[in-house]
């Protein structure tokens, strides 16, 4: 039976295990795609359901952005503060002893954040700009594409598993209009994000009342 430091400690140690495995795989996915595809290009992998289709985004999760430089510098600024916030309620909770899985969700989500932090912070600063036509490349510390905090966040994950040519004029909001179920590309680390919050709201909402 491990005492209670003891338990901190090991619980300590599966949250930043679990983060740095999670941001490896996230980033190693990223460069693949950076160093090795143009803007728009996609590669089928699942028929016509699953595509790893490059592209980047200037904002949030599943390509939404803010517009202008101001809005970049304002939703990286805010991702840090969470990252700092979410960071900090993990400590409390190993604190105060929380279930394991409570700890593995709000990890997850943690996760999700640093890794498209890492691409908004540093990507602009060490690759060239990818284009409709060129392979973005390695480039001198600083010499990038853009500066501290206003690099792009690279999005492949695109999962177009309904594709409708129009849809009814008598449906609301898409009447008239193509239809695509899911639309959106997004990335592991969206991803990490999406689990992380369902998991928590699915399995561990009793802990939260």
């Amino acid at each position: 039976m491990l005492c209670p430091m003891e338990q901190k400690k090991k619980k300590t140690l599966l949250v930043v295990s679990l983060i740095v495995l999670l941001l490896i795989a996230d980033q190693a996915v990223k460069l693949c795609v950076k160093t090795h595809m143009t803007i728009g290009e996609a590669i089928p992998v699942f028929g016509k359901w699953f595509y790893i289709h490059f592209i980047e985004n200037q904002g949030a999760a599943y390509g939404m952005e803010l517009g202008g430089e101001y809005g970049k510098l304002i939703l990286s600024l805010f991702r840090i503060a969470a990252v700092v916030a979410i960071g900090w309620y993990i400590r409390r909770l190993i604190r105060r002893e929380a279930p394991t899985g409570v700890i593995v969700g709000v990890s997850l989500v943690l996760a999700g954040a640093l890794g498209n932090i890492f691409d908004s912070a540093f990507y602009g600063l060490f690759f060239s700009e990818s284009t409709f036509t060129e392979v973005a490349h390695f480039v001198p510390w600083g010499t990038g594409y853009a500066s501290f905090l206003h690099g792009s966040v690279v999005d492949m994950l695109y999962f177009p598993l309904i594709e409708i040519d129009r849809m009814p004029d008598w449906m609301p909001i898409w009447g008239g209009e193509p239809f695509i179920f899911f639309g959106p590309t997004f990335n592991i680390a969206d991803s990490y994000v999406t689990c992380g919050m369902l998991y928590l709201i699915l399995f561990q909402y009793k802990f939260f009342k």
